[in-house]
């Protein structure tokens, strides 16, 4: 083993550990709940991009794009610039409308927010199970990639590297909660652009420049210089399929979507959009960019996956690979501990706070109970994806894209449509998220594409459709749901100074 390589990210894992530790002791307003899965809605322009780029740029990202990139070529690379729209199509789309509703209804998750649009306990139910069946999926791929990170780097086993990791993020996600993701999420962003600009520039002069390594590729496989890949495998339909996958549909992910309800005030938001997309595009590019021009420098890998890990060893000093690959693992960490607190939000939450810990005649459960199941929750979950980590495929990109899907499937209309159209109902949504889900999974399953496009395209035009149908063949929305989701419910979010005021003051009325 180097310990100028193991050293570095023996630092920064600790580290974070510290920094969750001492996040967590800090004095805080609000109830428990409140400060331990949303932070007290707290989060400044520069917090707020740089975690919505860190939940976004996970292990697919950093380990499972570049490592597709190794193999299809500079087609892939700008297949993946579709992505830099993330952030501002998150945002833009849903920021405004959710962080006014949000303190009006004192919601602390994504199902609250479903809750006070459809008054439908059974909408929360279903998106509860959709969200952590997802959350699951898209875990074991984080998991897989930090441990195949530790794994080439140290020289530990798959197993062993793997539990190091898992142990470190559960453990300062569980100490700090949602503030514990937010910051560390802050500093890992910038591990990560740092590495990729790093990295880039070492590849660059290990290949003795673009030209010369563009002439190598081709040399390999023209296919690797062509816009479509090898065997034209990036088709019109795929790249389509990708557009809707990887960008429009990003909106509907239920862990970007509660950043909406969690920055300070507007000028956070339009600070975190221009951020944010910037740091965006500089790691979308630099991360596919270095993992295509690696099938120059490393061509006999086996498994793709490892390119990135692989290429810092390869190009850069060992102190220096040891300091950036903290980037990737940042990557990674930064995805798991979103999904992470919002999946024990979701069971002790949405759940248990609302269907069974607040029966007619019941005590209300305690805050130390809280407290305690929140962490309990939290580690249980955690521990559970470990287990499912531990038998990796070849490439995760694959699991992950597949989990993604899922999510958009379930959650993009009932979110989307349920801020833009007061007409939508609690029978629209039910109809959207089961169409959603089921088309999806029987598309999947059976390896069904249809005009050659990837499931998620068809399973969002029908469950688009069923929330339409559905919502027009029920009643109504009530008076109270129409006036909080009309169309001037943003309004005073865009008045500068007074909008600053209005969500303290909205929440203290809550609360």
């Amino acid at each position: 083993m180097n310990l100028a390589l193991i050293v570095p990210l023996i630092c920064y894992l600790l580290a974070m550990l510290g920094l969750g530790f001492y996040l967590s002791r800090r004095p805080t307003e609000g109830s428990f709940v409140e400060n331990y899965f949303l932070g007290n809605r707290s989060m400044g322009g520069f917090v707020l991009a740089m975690t919505m780029v860190a939940t976004y740029a996970s292990a697919s990202s950093f380990i499972g794009g570049p490592g597709a990139a190794y193999s299809m070529g500079l087609g892939w690379v700008l297949l993946a610039m579709i992505q830099v729209p993330t952030v501002w199509l998150t945002l833009g789309v849903l920021g405004k409308q959710f962080a006014v509703i949000a303190r009006r209804v004192n919601a602390l998750t994504i199902n609250d927010m479903l809750y006070a649009r459809y008054r439908s306990p059974l909408v929360v139910i279903l998106a509860a199970l959709g969200l952590l069946a997802a959350f699951i999926a898209t875990m074991v791929v984080q998991f897989i990639g930090g441990a195949r990170l530790l794994e080439t780097v140290t020289g530990l086993p798959y197993q062993g590297g793997l539990i190091i990791f898992a142990t470190t993020v559960m453990l300062y996600t569980l100490i700090g909660g949602f503030r514990a993701v937010v910051v560390t999420d802050a500093v890992q962003g910038i591990l990560m652009l740092i590495g990729t600009i790093v990295l880039l520039v070492g590849v660059l002069t290990a290949g003795g420049g673009a030209s010369a390594m563009f002439s190598a590729l081709a040399e390999i496989d023209p296919g690797l210089v062509s816009p479509r890949g090898p065997d034209d495998f990036l088709s019109s339909s795929f790249m389509l399929s990708f557009w809707v996958l990887v960008c429009f549909g990003v909106i509907g992910l239920p862990h970007s979507a509660v950043r909406c309800l969690a920055y300070k005030d507007s000028k956070a938001m339009h600070k975190g959009i221009i951020i944010g997309t910037l740091v965006g595009a500089l790691l979308m590019f630099g991360m596919h960019f270095a993992g295509a021009l690696g099938r120059v420098l490393v061509p006999e890998l086996t498994v793709p996956d490892k390119v990135m890990p692989t290429l810092m060893l390869t190009v850069l000093p060992p102190i220096v690979a040891g300091l950036f690959l903290a980037g990737p693992m940042a990557a990674i960490m930064s995805t798991i501990d979103s999904q992470l607190i919002q999946a024990s939000a979701t069971l002790v939450k949405d759940l248990y706070l609302n269907y069974v810990g607040r029966k007619p005649g019941s005590t209300p459960p305690s805050p130390t109970f809280i407290k305690r199941a929140s962490r309990l929750v939290t580690l249980a979950v955690g521990v559970i994806v470990l287990l499912a980590a531990l038998s990796p495929p070849d490439m995760i990109i694959w699991l992950n894209l597949l989990a993604f899907g899922a999510l958009q499937a379930i959650f993009f209309w009932p979110l989307v449509l349920g801020l833009y159209w007061w007409r939508g109902t609690a029978t629209g949504a039910l109809a959207s998220m089961l169409v959603g889900a089921i088309s999806y999974g029987l598309l999947t399953t059976l390896g069904i594409k249809l005009f050659g496009l990837h499931a998620i395209v068809p399973s969002l035009t029908l469950s688009g459709l069923a929330y339409v149908i559905g919502s027009l063949l029920s009643p109504a929305p009530c008076a109270e749901v129409r006036a909080l989701f009309g169309k001037n419910s943003g309004e005073e979010l865009g008045k500068n100074s007074a909008e600053r005021q209005a969500p303290g003051a909205q929440h203290e009325t809550n609360t």
